[in-house]
């Protein structure tokens, strides 16, 4: 190993995936973040397609578009188990070479510390922690994390305090889990030592789908994170480490939302079961189904020709832009074996719901609650409470109480008012100002704009120097010459 890569004299990198950042949403009101790009450098990313938040961060740990790295969505469905499944954990997942695995082979004393980005149990990283709640056979959910090693959960909340899951997802998502994430990232930091520490900050994308860009609130939302940031700026510069900010995608305001499966069932083509008095997506059963993930649809179809048929009739619909065929998606870099047969895209303003009953008394169980994993579909509607029920506090009061007592309760807050929803993405960027961007504590010459594939490689640049010499098509991506 030459001298420059010894970990005593390697520079740490603290990479922060500040969720749906943009240059628009930058003014008077993030004054760190100003202050870091006045003093380093920022640069637009060219999001992936799909603009979606595993999609995104899997492109940017393997340099790979989603044909290469295989996460097409958020969830997909899994063909050979006749299931759509969300928001899985294992890093296994996420096909290609990791850019931890490519240092480790480079400096071979090399850490990683992986907190909160997704895909993250078992990532063959040195520290690792993630949301993992425990579900109990009485069918119970109890909030909890998953850490590697197990000890480095015990040390954290015993420091912090549990994390503050109801603050993570559901309707009272807010700054309380980002601020705990960064409390969480300083004290890792200074007990792993870590040559590279992948942060993950969801705060902004709240909101942001909530009351929709466009909203003078979100200046708040900026302002808050901006603070959090900024202990994490000096808290890298107490250590003398870099600083990465990055995002994954930017949201722009949407007013309608387009039920891509109820269209396909009135036309025979999607099946339901009938389960007690509730309907669910019998997916094995359809001839096609839409697994919706915000402006993205995967359409699964149990007969390659009916392909054509549908295609016709989803481009038809009001609200949506493109049906991608196969060869269409291997032209944008998304057709994999878990892709759907066509992917529809909605046009601007527009986003797709995952619902398929035409009745809501026979909406499942789970459509009125948080359940990310359960549900056929990705639904921003759990960012709300149902704002018909009144006294809305203390119905979560009463179900929360026969929790601690030891009850099952049904925690059904969640609307099916589709229009509540005020911000979506998935789509490509409108403008590089609505955009995901990047930010650098020092200066490197980066271009004015990257492709979101190339963060990977700015961050071997970070620890095994410039290759430029030895790569001119590098040279011209990352240095700007």
């Amino acid at each position: 190993m030459s001298a420059k890569h010894r970990q005593s004299e390697r520079q740490p990198l603290i990479v922060v995936n500040v969720v749906a950042l943009t240059p628009a949403l930058l003014g008077e009101h993030s004054p760190r973040l100003n202050q870091l790009i006045a003093q380093g450098e920022s640069c637009a990313l060219e999001g992936v397609f799909p603009a979606l938040t595993t999609t995104a961060q899997a492109s940017m740990l393997t340099g790979l578009p989603p044909a290469g790295h295989g996460i097409v969505g958020n969830g997909w469905y899994f063909r050979d188990q006749a299931e759509v499944r969300f928001w899985l954990q294992p890093n296994s997942l996420m096909q290609g070479e990791k850019v931890w695995h490519e240092l480790k082979k480079n400096i071979p004393d090399f850490r990683c510390s992986q907190l909160f980005w997704w895909y993250n149990m078992y990532a063959d990283v040195d520290a690792a922690i993630t949301p993992r709640p425990h579900y109990p056979a009485d069918g119970r959910k109890i909030f909890g994390l998953y850490s590697e090693p197990a000890s480095l959960q015990h040390f954290i909340e015993t420091k912090h305090g549990p994390f503050p899951f109801q603050h993570f997802w559901g309707p009272a998502a807010g700054i309380a889990s980002s601020r705990w994430i960064v409390d969480c990232a300083i004290s890792e930091f200074s007990l792993n030592k870590p040559d590279l520490q992948l942060v993950y900050l969801p705060h902004l994308d709240y909101n942001l789908q909530r009351l929709g860009p466009d909203d003078p609130a979100i200046k708040q939302d900026v302002r808050a994170i901006d603070t959090e940031i900024g202990r994490l700026v000096d808290f890298a510069h107490s250590q003398g480490a870099a600083l990465m900010l990055l995002s994954e995608y930017g949201i722009e305001p949407v007013q309608q939302s387009i039920s891509l499966n109820r269209i396909l069932r009135a036309e025979g083509l999607l099946q339901v079961r009938q389960s007690l008095h509730w309907e669910l997506l019998d997916a094995g059963a359809s001839k096609a189904f839409a697994v919706a993930d915000h402006q993205i649809a995967h359409i699964y179809l149990k007969e390659p020709k009916d392909a054509e048929k549908v295609k016709i009739l989803l481009e038809q619909v009001t609200g949506v832009d493109r049906v991608l065929d196969q060869s269409e998606q291997q032209e944008l870099q998304i057709q994999h074996s878990r892709s759907g047969d066509l992917l529809a895209v909605a046009q601007a303003g527009y986003w797709f719901d995952y619902y398929y009953w035409f009745d809501d008394n026979k909406a499942p169980d789970f459509a009125r609650t948080v359940d990310i994993h359960r549900k056929p579909g990705y639904d921003p509607l759990e960012l709300f409470i149902d704002p018909e029920i009144r006294f809305p506090k203390l119905r979560v009061l009463q179900r929360l109480l026969k929790k601690k007592l030891g009850f099952r309760i049904y925690m059904d807050l969640i609307p099916l008012d589709t229009s509540l929803v005020k911000g979506s993405h998935g789509r490509p960027a409108s403008s590089a100002l609505t955009g995901p961007m990047l930010i650098q504590s020092k200066k490197t010459g980066l271009a004015a704009s990257l492709p979101m594939t190339a963060v990977k490689q700015l961050i071997l640049q970070h620890f095994l120097g410039c290759p430029c010499e030895q790569k001119k098509p590098s040279k011209e991506i990352l240095c700007g010459e």
